[in-house]
């Protein structure tokens, strides 16, 4: 299949130009020609020379990741820039990215797959940014208690062995879900004031566990990588339906 095309298909089901004005990401193909013969797909969470070299390693003609490599263009490509695009060029590696959209994917990206984690039901979007949003709210089809979900969290994550954090300020059974993955905790407010028993998302500021506390809501703080990882994974099934070989290099950080 040609490059072109795979990026066509991918931008189309992403909606990657509705994100162009909300996102620093320069999401869409950040490296690589107009046309070339796409065979196999390595598909990571971040863009960097481990992921990079691995990819090189797996003979694959595209790289698609969640944090890719260009966030507002780049001054000067020397140091670690350099280091990293130097591979993609030298071995005809492209680069696809997808930050936001990936996000906010309501069927494929990083809070919906939080939410099947979670068996959560009646969904609709969350998170507002601009005119889109970038995560998802749910129902439990039954109530969680507070250990309990922390628990399904820490099972199923790829945490890196780290614990899934909990700030257990909000009620004794956990119906009405909020999720924001990576770095989320900015939609707190929004989550307490439609209602929600907790927000689940990557990574905490350290003004969250008093907002947390004064809100009374529950917070569960799982891992940017940890939550992360279901967006390029779902992009992953849906490639491998255009009879393509795809390969996932799981590189868990633990943050």
């Amino acid at each position: 299949m040609q490059l072109s095309s795979v990026v066509d298909r991918l931008d189309e089901e992403l909606r990657t130009e509705d994100y162009a004005d909300i996102d620093a990401s320069a999401n869409g193909l950040q490296v690589g020609p107009d046309e070339a013969d796409i065979e196999r797909v390595a598909f990571a969470v971040d863009g960097v020379r481990e992921t990079i070299d691995r990819a090189v390693e797996a003979n694959a003609d595209l790289l698609v990741v969640h944090h890719g490599l260009s966030w507002g263009g780049f001054d000067r490509v020397t140091g670690r820039t350099y280091d990293r695009i130097a591979p993609l060029l030298t071995n005809d590696l492209a680069l696809y990215v997808s930050h936001l959209p990936l996000d906010g994917q309501q069927e494929l990206g990083n809070a919906a797959g939080v939410a099947d984690l979670l068996g959560l039901e009646d969904r609709a979007p969350f998170g507002e940014l601009g005119p889109e949003h970038i995560g998802q709210r749910g129902t439990a089809a039954d109530p969680y208690a507070p250990d309990e979900l922390r628990e399904r969290l820490e099972t199923n994550l790829d945490t890196g062995g780290q614990p899934v954090q909990h700030l257990a300020f909000g009620p004794d059974e956990i119906e009405d879900v909020a999720v924001v993955t990576g770095s989320g905790v900015d939609w707190l407010d929004e989550a307490v004031d439609a209602g929600a028993d907790a927000l689940v998302t990557g990574e905490g500021k350290g003004k969250t566990y008093h907002e947390a506390q004064e809100a009374g809501i529950h917070v569960f703080l799982a891992g940017h990588y940890a939550t992360e990882t279901f967006g390029v994974r779902s992009l992953q099934d849906l490639v491998e339906g255009w009879d393509l070989e795809t390969t996932f290099l799981d590189v868990p950080t633990g943050l």
